[in-house]
């Protein structure tokens, strides 16, 4: 063997078991940890800043937000400020596509968010309709950018739906501009649907910079969500492969509760504070 060859060969196996030694030890862990405010959606219209401020002493520092009205009756930068005053910054919001403009991000940008986030588009009805998708991406990215924040879209189990020999999923990735749209990951969905989300990480782990952190407890017939410690998702795996692919913010969310949203959210905030990786 060649001394170049030699040194090459070493190299990878070096790296190999670099890598394997990792899994076997972890050491990972977050410093910080958010979640989408919808994990408390029934609390929230009563009470939001009783409900933040309950979420900001679990140790939650980073909040996506939702609905009609992100900042829960309060101008962008008061929303800002009560949330610095809580050691908490608002990452994020999940807003419908048609509210996306140019006032809206303007909005966004003052209030602190860094990413504005379509949730939904449901299926589509084949190829050209995931393209069209991808453009109206495109078009939405262009508005945000202009306000200094970013456009992504959150999936759901039907994006990695195997359809007419297509996923939906890669389709938006693979044509949509990466200086203009990112992706949130939720990895509860890609699990639900069957997709490998290591594999999937690895090949496009470049393309997400949010994801959330949800626990199943059952796939079929209809996924049921518990609590983060209780489920059938490796997240210790997970995190690592997320971590190593360059996702910046891991946000909890929960839409189903074995007791109540905030015991849920509790015990989360403790999973998340300990999970290592």
């Amino acid at each position: 063997m060649r001394r170049r060859e030699f040194l090459k060969y070493s190299t990878a196996t070096l790296l190999a078991g670099s890598s394997l030694a990792a899994l076997a030890n972890p050491t990972g862990t977050l410093k910080k940890y958010g979640c989408q405010l919808y994990s408390v959606r029934d609390l929230m219209p009563k009470d939001p800043k009783g409900v933040m401020t309950s979420l900001a002493k679990m140790g939650y520092t980073q909040f996506e937000s939702y609905s009609s009205d992100p900042f829960w009756g309060m101008s962008p930068k008061e929303c800002k400020k009560f949330l610095k005053d809580l050691g908490v910054k608002m990452i994020s919001s999940h807003s419908q596509m048609k509210a996306i403009d140019d006032a809206f991000a303007a909005q966004a940008a003052e209030a602190g968010l860094s990413y504005v986030i379509c949730p939904f588009i449901g299926m589509q009805p084949g190829e050209d309709a995931w393209k069209k998708r991808a453009d109206d991406f495109n078009e939405k990215g262009e508005i945000c950018k202009k306000h200094g924040i970013k456009f992504g879209y959150h999936n759901h189990s039907y994006s990695f739906a195997f359809v007419s020999g297509i996923k939906g999923q890669m389709v938006l990735i693979e044509n949509t501009d990466p200086d203009l749209v990112c992706f949130e990951l939720d990895m509860c969905w890609s699990e639900a649907a069957g997709e490998n989300t290591m594999a999937h990480l690895d090949k496009y782990g470049n393309r997400y910079e949010l994801c959330h952190v949800k626990q199943l407890v059952v796939k079929e017939p209809k996924p049921k969500q518990t609590d983060l410690a209780d489920g059938i998702i490796d997240y210790a795996k997970l995190m690592r492969s997320a971590k190593d692919n360059g996702i910046k913010y891991f946000l909890v969310e929960q839409e189903q509760y074995p007791t109540s949203p905030i015991a849920s959210m509790e015990n989360n905030a403790a999973y998340m504070k300990n999970l290592v990786f």
